[in-house]
């Protein structure tokens, strides 16, 4: 292990040197590398905590861009030189030199007056108007670095705002926008804002009726104040306005093709008399490819009502939210009265449909240490099951994973495979009359499935589960899903010998195969705005309640302590309440920089027919996703002790009732597609109730003294569409140490070859973690 880590550090150090030799190596003479371009802000009238900020910003305004470098290197440099003049326009070298590789960007490509008069038109647009600046250019090796030095100067400021327009309907529609405006006496100027109030009335106006305005009709003048570095801004119609975008529209006739294809010509405008009138809409569906009701149910606009904004683009998220169409197009179209306009539009949504059936395979090849195994997928789905946009759905898969090194235990190696069967509806379906939402497409979800697991060497599990409820989002940042039943059976069978001696040394392993009944109500609300890229600070909360079998074990008076448990279907049913709550906060601390944590906790309490919690519905830490300085399910619970056992060093999974956890990180690009982190975590899980085989597992008020901590660094890879991370992580704090030798700092020892062995742990994974 040693050996082979200093050979990849040679082979490494070897790239690097090679690379940085060939960026210049092959460059024309008299010609410089192009390596950077940075700005430096000379000001001292800005506070130091935005000077940062802004030079990045202006940064990123500078073109030409160096070639792009991953750890110091520049691999697509290295790799257009290497190829050499390609002898034509095919072939691997062609390939590699002009696909895969990239020119050197020159310092004679950078235009420096053009830099300097974009940096400077930049910082005039945010309020800079006597701003200045200059540019030089540094050589070191045939590397080239210009630096250029922006005078900010002082910055105006908006004195008044004033809506200057007539007392036309459509002056008093502006006017009536005054009060919410982005422009503010004081405030500095900004262009962005005046493009970004421009569009927030003409939005406004658009909620009003108002179709055919747009923001170029608006024009904001800028006149300076004598007495001082201040602007007064006019805001005005212009003279040139159409007639048309003066006044608002109302919603005529309104025409649906649900079975349109681009293959028919072009869109076609129906007269009434060729189509089906239903509901207030006209269908032009000869086929009858979809249920009439389905799509009137879709639409958010009816004849006679005033156009509006809000309305169009719900009607058009309502559409696709369906899930069946590939294309949703809609369009206006002005009604003419005896050759004269009017202000009435027609409205024709033209929907072409997703192929109705379709087939995915998916195989899939996983490695983890000394674990290999696959697994495939198969997925069949119906997009329009009974004609109204219904979603059928029936997945088999199987998969298998073995050990192939290491000491083979019982729980190395297993297949497993099942089925599943789900049909989503793009309404709520219920015995009473429920819309939560128009906004969104709620749905309502029937899933039953059955899985198979075999570990041959110790036992198998047969799997059953069905459930039914409903999922829909209130608005873009709140979302719910409410599972009104959810039934879980779970039997074990064919126990190995082997594995029933093991359980009769270790009695808590035969929590894993006890035959487990749950049914209830699941419930879960999620909270977030990371959608928001205009944000400092977003955030992400997901919170849960898990119940099962309350109301019928109260009536059996179920009590475990005093021998009343009961079963259904040769299953001791499981009693528990189960909460869970998940918060993330993510702030930004410069372009390419995130602080990112998480606080999540879970509390599951058993009681009546149940001491604990199912194993399937238990927590468990570490792992690339929790607290990265221990393996996944090997952490507590509570100061337990983790043991093997047994010749083949069986180790069993570590799960508790309740579970703390506090994860932060810093995320940081380091160039191109490389990110860095560095992160500390901690948390520990616990039983409800004390253990007697497990000593030192029950949640006591001594909670925080058995935390474990954990810290590390790693790389992420962000490839667009997907991100590989890999993290090194090391125990900070273990919690089954005795008292006043949990922290472990003084045993850290990065040179010794056992303490990385026994403490260093490489966490491989799709993703961030949160």
């Amino acid at each position: 292990m040693g050996n082979r880590l200093v050979s990849l550090c040679c082979i490494t150090a070897a790239l690097f040197c090679l690379a940085s030799c060939s960026s210049t190596k092959y460059l024309p003479e008299n010609e410089h590398l192009y390596v950077k371009g940075e700005v430096e802000i000379d000001s001292d009238t800005i506070p130091e905590q935005y000077i940062d900020p802004l030079s990045e910003s202006l940064e990123e305004l500078l073109r030409p861009k160096p070639n792009t470098t991953i750890l110091g290197m520049r691999p697509q440099l290295y790799l257009y030189n290497i190829a050499g003049e390609p002898k034509s326009d095919r072939g691997f070298r062609n390939w590699l030199k002009n696909k895969v590789g990239q020119p050197p960007v020159l310092l004679s490509d950078v235009n420096r007056e053009y830099n300097e008069n974009l940096l400077r038109n930049r910082l005039e647009n945010l309020g800079f108007f006597q701003a200045q600046v200059v540019s030089d250019t540094t050589i070191n090796n045939r590397k080239a670095t210009v630096t250029y030095t922006a005078t900010p100067n002082i910055i105006y400021r908006i004195n008044s705002v004033t809506f200057d327009v007539d007392s036309s309907d459509l002056g008093k529609a502006i006017k009536s926008t005054e009060s919410a405006s982005l422009l503010q006496a004081g405030r500095p100027y900004n262009l962005d804002n005046i493009i970004a109030e421009r569009e927030r009335i003409d939005n406004d106006l658009k909620n009003k009726g108002y179709y055919y305005f747009s923001p170029d009709h608006l024009v904001i003048e800028v006149d300076s104040v004598s007495d001082g570095h201040q602007v007064d801004l006019y805001v005005m119609i212009k003279d040139e306005t159409p007639a048309r975008a003066k006044r608002p529209y109302y919603i005529n006739n309104i025409y649906i093709y649900p079975n349109y294809t681009l293959t028919q010509g072009g869109y076609r405008r129906a007269d009434p008399d060729e189509a089906d009138f239903y509901r207030g809409f006209y269908f032009i569906d000869p086929d009858h490819t979809f249920r009439r009701f389905a799509l009137a149910n879709a639409m958010i606009f009816r004849e006679g009502e005033l156009y509006t904004r809000g309305n169009h683009n719900r009607t058009i998220r309502q559409l696709v939210g369906m899930g069946s169409f590939r294309f949703v197009r809609n369009e206006f179209v002005d009604v003419d009265s005896a050759g004269k306009a009017t202000n009435k539009l027609d409205a024709y949504y033209y929907l072409t449909p997703m192929p109705r059936k379709g087939l995915r395979i998916e195989l899939l090849g996983k490695t983890a240490a000394v674990y290999n195994g696959s697994e495939i997928n198969v997925n069949w789905q119906h997009r329009n099951a009974f004609r109204s946009a219904e979603l059928l759905t029936f997945t088999v898969y199987g998969g298998f994973e073995t050990q192939t090194g290491g000491n083979v235990n019982l729980n190395s190696s297993f297949y497993r495979y099942g089925v599943e069967a789900s049909l989503s509806f793009p309404r709520m379906i219920a015995p009473f009359e429920w819309k939560p939402t128009k906004r969104f497409v709620p749905r309502t979800v029937f899933t039953a499935g059955y899985e198979f697991l075999n570990r041959r060497t110790a036992y198998s599990l047969n799997s059953m589960r069905f459930s039914f409820g409903y999922m829909w989002r209130e608005n873009t940042e709140k979302e719910h899903d409410l599972k009104v039943l959810e039934v879980a059976y779970v039997q074990p069978w064919n126990i190995t010998d082997a594995y029933q001696a093991l359980m009769d040394t270790v009695p808590p392993l035969r929590h894993a195969i006890e035959p487990q009944f749950t049914f209830g109500p699941i419930y879960n609300y999620t909270r977030t705005n990371t959608a928001r890229t205009d944000l400092k600070h977003t955030y992400y909360f997901k919170g849960g309640l898990d119940l099962s079998a309350n109301l019928y074990g109260i009536i059996r008076r179920a009590n475990v302590s005093e021998g009343r448990q009961y079963q259904i279907f040769n299953a001791n049913f499981s009693q528990y309440v189960k909460v869970e709550a998940d918060f993330r906060h993510y702030m930004r601390v410069g372009l390419h920089a995130t602080v990112a944590s998480r606080a999540m906790a879970g509390f599951g309490y058993s009681y009546g027919n149940s001491r604990q919690l199912p194993y399937v519905k238990q927590f468990f830490s570490g792992g690339p996703n929790g607290i990265r300085a221990f393996r996944a399910r090997t952490l507590g619970p509570g100061s337990y002790t983790p043991e093997f056992y047994g010749e083949d060093n069986f180790f069993a999974d570590q799960t508790g009732d309740i579970k703390i956890e506090l994860n932060t990180e810093y995320r940081a690009r380091l160039a191109s597609i490389v990110h860095w982190a560095a992160f500390i975590d901690a948390g520990n899980v616990w039983l409800q109730h004390a253990d007697s085989e497990k000593p030192g597992a029950a949640f006591s008020s001594n909670f925080v003294n058995e935390m474990a901590v954990g810290a590390g660094m790693g790389l992420r890879f962000d490839l667009s569409f997907l991100i590989l991370r890999g993290d090194f992580a090391m125990p900070l704090r273990i919690p089954y140490r005795p008292r006043g030798e949990r922290w472990v700092f003084d045993e850290i020892n990065f040179r010794s070859p056992d303490w990385r062995r026994n403490n260093l742990v490489f966490n491989l994974a799709i993703g961030y973690p949160f």
